[in-house]
């Protein structure tokens, strides 16, 4: 069995720290780098439900993509919640590693996941990084669907392929307009609309969009713009990861086994439609 310190080694070749943002939090937030590892849970959420589901499945590490304390603390006390997912981690010997900015501009990173879980043919990156030669790198990816839909259709084919949640697929747009090209960025990509335009696509698909920027977009531009929740866009990058720890593990001949958290930890716990009516406007 290797140790930490092994697993480790392999994740950084995979996501190396120095390629985070400067005001990111990713490594290895706890654990013994001499213990052994022979059970590792990929999460998107370091969060009680994701511990103790790795307590449950006897794992010895926790990967998770977003950071535990991404602004510091001054206590881990137990009285808090941040504070119990320490101590259940500590008591259960299990270490915590995180890789965020890191994994979403790797290649392939959080956005190749995105756009695999789509069917979507990745054409190069959106916002490419300066320092990849290849021009693989990068935040986001430019995408071309292989038989075009409309943004009504790819609206709900992003429903049906991504995880469940309350929050769906929010669309803004003409329902009916064609769609060949599209953007996806994993997380929160309302900072990328000048990126975007200037790629040329049909639609961007992304998460946590709100109302002002997508209004200005809207005017910019026929853009169409799906906002899926924040979770689900990230989360198939958790299946991408423990597949490229799998291959690493059987290179190695570690015969880790490496699981994939289902446990749906987006926020957003139930949706209201709004019912139509037959005069538009608000109500007075």
């Amino acid at each position: 069995m290797p140790r930490l310190s092994e697993v480790i080694a392999a994740l950084e070749t995979l996501w190396p720290a120095e390629r985070a943002e400067s005001w990111d939090a990713v490594g290895t937030v706890m654990g013994d780098p001499e213990q052994e590892v022979t059970r590792v849970l990929f999460a998107v959420d370091p969060v009680q439900e994701t511990v103790d589901e790795a307590v449950k499945l006897g794992a010895d590490l926790l990967v998770t993509h977003h950071p535990l304390y991404l602004r510091g603390t001054t206590t881990v006390a137990a009285t808090h919640f941040k504070g119990r997912v320490v101590h259940t981690l500590i008591k259960n010997d299990i270490a915590l590693h995180v890789a965020h900015t890191n994994a979403d501009t790797a290649d392939p990173g959080v956005s190749d996941a995105l756009a695999g879980a789509l069917g979507l043919r990745v054409t190069g990156p959106l916002v490419p990084d300066p320092a990849d030669p290849a021009g693989r790198r990068g935040l986001g990816r430019v995408c071309a669907l292989d038989h075009p839909l409309t943004v009504r259709q790819f609206a709900a084919l992003a429903a049906e392929r991504l995880p469940a949640t309350a929050q769906g697929i929010r669309v803004a747009g003409d329902p009916g307009a064609p769609v060949r090209t599209v953007a996806v960025s994993g997380g929160s990509g309302d900072s990328l609309f000048d990126q975007v335009r200037a790629a040329g696509v049909d639609a961007f698909l992304t998460a946590d969009l709100r109302h002002h920027p997508v209004s200005e977009a809207r005017a910019h531009s026929p853009l169409a713009l799906l906002d899926a929740a924040h979770w689900a866009t990230e989360w198939p990058w958790c299946e991408l990861a423990a597949s490229q720890l799998d291959e690493i593990s059987d290179r190695h001949g570690w015969d880790l086994r490496v699981h994939v958290s289902k446990t749906v930890t987006d926020p957003w716990t139930a949706h209201a439609a709004s019912t139509t009516s037959e005069s538009p406007g608000a109500p007075n």
